[in-house]
């Protein structure tokens, strides 16, 4: 994947940015400019002193980039571009998170440090029930996921579940909806994608907040280059 954005994506780009912008308060100075300056910083995943000087005073654009994050901005940056799209419903993508210690991370004092683990079996009956916004007809997972009751889950309610079976499971049918799993690669390469930045990969923001607005930016330039061109 590139992440070179061309005229045309920045025209877009702008197009939307500046919808989003709240009708009052402080106007910012070339928008061009500082999105250039998000970019690079969410891509590079250099420090906000670090911003080259060709997109100005760093202090500036740091500034601006907290304003508009706390105004929601980048999030309805990311739903316009979502809901002016024909095709980015047809795939909504929900995923647990292995939830790890970090190998740096402290232990108990005294102790070695410990790592924990959670499965993603177990939160799969959420993950069905905080969305997607429409009803689903069929749920794909891998085999994280794959158990009777997830399989009944989605049974009960509606959704057909495309989850391959473990080598030891009993009773295996003899079919395998293949050419929808397939289909599960989508999200792999959107994920793909998204850590080609460098800020998201690294998971270097400090606040839930900031770091919902660096995905929100980078998510919608996936869009511009990947859905709205295609």
């Amino acid at each position: 994947m590139s992440t070179r954005m061309d005229e045309e994506d920045w025209a877009h780009t702008l197009t939307v940015f500046r919808a989003c912008l709240p009708r009052r308060g402080r106007k910012g100075e070339d928008d061009r400019r500082f999105l250039e300056a998000l970019h690079f910083f969410t891509l590079e995943n250099v420090r906000w002193r670090a911003l080259p000087e060709r997109f100005g005073r760093w202090n500036s654009v740091w500034k601006r980039f907290d304003r508009l994050s706390k105004a929601g901005v980048f999030e309805a940056f990311f739903d316009t571009l979502a809901s002016m799209s024909s095709s980015a419903h047809l795939i909504q993508m929900f995923d647990s998170t292995i939830v790890r210690a970090h190998v740096s991370a402290a232990g108990a004092k005294g102790g070695k440090t410990r790592r924990r683990e959670a499965a993603d079996a177990p939160h799969f009956e959420t993950l069905l029930d905080i969305g997607p916004d429409i009803q689903p007809r069929v749920v794909i997972c891998d085999k994280g996921y794959a158990s009777k009751d997830n399989r009944a889950a989605a049974r009960s309610r509606g959704v057909a579940p495309v989850i391959p079976y473990k080598a030891n499971e009993k009773n295996k049918p003899a079919f395998f909806a293949r050419t929808l799993y397939k289909a599960r690669s989508r999200i792999e390469q959107g994920f793909g994608r998204l850590k080609r930045f460098k800020r998201i990969a690294l998971r270097c923001e400090k606040t839930a907040r900031n770091f919902r607005s660096i995905v929100s930016f980078a998510a919608g330039l996936c869009l511009i280059k990947f859905v709205h061109t295609a």
